[in-house]
């Protein structure tokens, strides 16, 4: 069953009635998501002459084919509707929210004899998850405070009644650490263990309330019986609980759950805290980034953020603090702006966070460009270079035992690997095991064809090997007319030495130089390229020996069927009809009985 589809000219015929509406290109792909109170009113603003369009959304107009609508019951319907096609489809013109996080959740188990442990990976036929809390610190603060305040067990046994029964368990050095009270030996029966299991619940949904007079009754009651230990040790527990409680505490620990939302704007992105506030305590703190696309303003961008962080992080509070206003609330969801008291002053936390989150980016982004300026800087200093090496280039031989001889080279602009610039080189001229003659050879070639395509040459050369491999790729050079207008060194692997051309002295720069780093991670790439490139030549020229061993068989016969059959082994297992069909029944017959003796 299909939605109803309408074409563009056509939305004066969608109905006065809330839903969410989905714009869709001529290939059919889904490219937004809307909500609406009115379908018709609101889809039409799009395609009304006198509504004044920004740029982003006229190209999104002009793009549009086919609309679906879906119809809902409230505007809060639509809301959580849109908010899970996003989700699913992530259309381009749709506000994207920028976190990709798996958050950790704790696990209750649905077992004998419960456990609770931390995990990522949400399986609901295992038991009940808590969560997802915004950071694993903040997860293992409630994870400590409940393996602190009760025994509950942390092996994986299946503790079913049976297996106790048939003594199959010992109990660990938990037990002896007063840390478990040995249900695995039927020390414990599962009565007792599973009000502990309800405490922990409470505390796991954040009602703290209810485990704190849990434990003052026991205290009293103990110390009414003369159970003077007993009742020390309930003491403690609840000392513990209101410390923890007394380090979150930000409210009244009788007001009602509260969400608490403020956003920060700027020209192309918004930054939205989201506080969860349960008993007077901050449960949950958590900070994203929506890209903005459609240059919406900070209620419809809230609204959005509102929508997904209340459904990733599983809120049911009635009550939703903002800071900035809005002129209708969606039905179902009452959004207030307090202008004094303490819920002023969780937003005004909550404001502080999100600014905090902006400044932080800003100062990240600034960060990472300065140390990667900052290292071909130092580069270009140690180097005595006269412009900055955003380009560099490196070249490196391989020929193990003189055979296959390759030269690789590769390309790092901005600091960074270029990988669609490395190149791979046959060496052409050269016969036998000559590194410098093959030096030459690839830089010659490398040069000639970037000056006859006229593109920009890079800042800087590096060659792999001392002042033998150096002279040979300055030789190629001059041959080009090109020495003196490229910057070229060579580095010397054992002492780490960096040569110039005509120096007599190498050039050593500080072990911990971040230039020098830089250096050697482009050699060892260089490095890595040719020998893959060469491990693969070396392959395949066994492969092929293996074939053209066989009295009749060629190398143009050995070549089709490895391309055909990828493997010698798939040539091994492959019949002598499949043979066939690659290599004609002659040549066939011949390899079969070759390889099947």
């Amino acid at each position: 069953m299909h939605s109803p589809s309408y074409l563009p000219t056509e939305h004066q015929q969608l109905p006065d009635l809330p839903g969410v509406y989905r714009y869709y290109n001529k290939e059919g792909k889904l490219i937004y998501v809307g909500k609406a109170k009115s379908l018709k009113k609101r889809v039409g603003s799009y395609f009304s002459k006198s509504t004044g369009l920004n740029q982003k959304t006229r190209r999104m107009v002009r793009e549009i084919h086919t609309i679906e609508i879906t119809i809902v019951n409230s505007e809060f319907d639509a809301l959580l509707l849109e908010n899970n096609l996003i989700k699913k489809s992530q259309p381009r013109y749709n506000v994207l929210l920028k976190d990709d996080k798996t958050y950790p959740y704790l696990l209750l188990t649905d077992e004998p004899f419960p456990r609770i442990y931390p995990t990522r990976r949400v399986i609901p036929s295992k038991g009940t998850y808590y969560g997802p809390f915004a950071s694993v610190k903040a997860m293992n603060n409630v994870l400590d405070l409940i393996l602190s305040l009760f025994t509950i067990r942390t092996c994986k046994l299946d503790l079913a009644p049976e297996k106790i029964a048939a003594s199959k368990y010992k109990v660990c050095l938990e037990y002896h650490l007063g840390n478990c009270k040995g249900p695995c030996e039927g020390l414990q029966d599962e009565k007792n263990y599973l009000a502990d299991i309800e405490q922990a619940r409470n505390i796991l949904k954040g009602n703290l309330g209810i485990a704190k007079s849990f434990f003052k009754e026991h205290m009293q009651a103990a110390a009414a019986a003369l159970h003077y230990e007993t009742a020390h040790r309930y003491k403690e527990k609840l000392d513990l609980l209101e410390k923890y409680q007394a380090k979150s505490l930000v409210i009244n620990p009788n007001a009602d759950s509260l969400d608490v939302f403020a956003i920060v704007s700027e020209e192309k992105f918004a930054f939205v805290n989201y506080l969860r506030i349960k008993n007077g305590a901050i449960t949950l703190s958590k900070t994203v980034e929506l890209k903005k696309k459609l240059d919406e303003t900070d209620q419809e961008l809230l609204l959005t953020a509102i929508v997904r962080l209340r459904d990733q992080f599983q809120s049911d509070a009635r009550e939703v603090l903002v800071n900035v206003e809005f002129e209708d609330s969606p039905e179902g969801l009452h959004l207030t702006l307090p202008k004094i008291g303490d819920k002023r002053k969780l937003i005004d936390l909550s404001l502080k966070n999100a600014l905090y989150y902006k400044k932080e980016k800003a100062l990240l982004a600034g960060e990472t460009k300065d140390k990667k300026n900052r290292v071909l800087l130092q580069l270009q200093q140690d180097l005595s270079l006269s412009e900055l090496p955003t380009h560099i280039e490196c070249f490196d031989n391989s020929n193990i035992q003189g055979s296959n001889p390759v030269a690789s080279m590769v390309c790092f602009k901005d600091g960074k690997p270029a990988k669609k610039e490395y190149r791979h080189y046959h060496i052409k001229t050269v016969t036998g095991p000559n590194d410098f003659a093959s030096m030459e050879e690839v830089v010659y070639r490398r040069y000639k064809r970037m000056a006859q395509e006229e593109v920009a040459l890079p800042q800087l050369v590096v060659i792999d090997g001392g002042k033998g491999q150096l002279s040979s790729a300055v030789a190629a050079l001059k041959r080009l007319d090109l020495y003196g207008k490229i910057p070229i060194i060579g580095i010397a692997k054992r002492l780490e030495e960096i040569y110039f051309p005509g120096d007599i002295y190498p050039l050593y720069i500080d072990k911990k130089s971040e230039s020098l780093r830089l250096i050697q991670r482009i050699r060892d790439e260089a490095h890595r390229f040719a020998i893959t490139f060469h491990r693969n030549l070396r392959s395949k020229g066994a492969l092929n020996s293996q074939l053209t061993g066989i009295e009749g068989i060629g190398e143009h016969t050995a070549q089709k069927l490895l391309k055909h059959f990828k493997s010698f082994k798939n040539i091994q297992n492959a019949s002598l009809d499949q043979l066939t069909g690659i290599a004609g029944k002659d040549k066939a017959e011949k390899i079969h009985a070759a390889l099947h003796p």
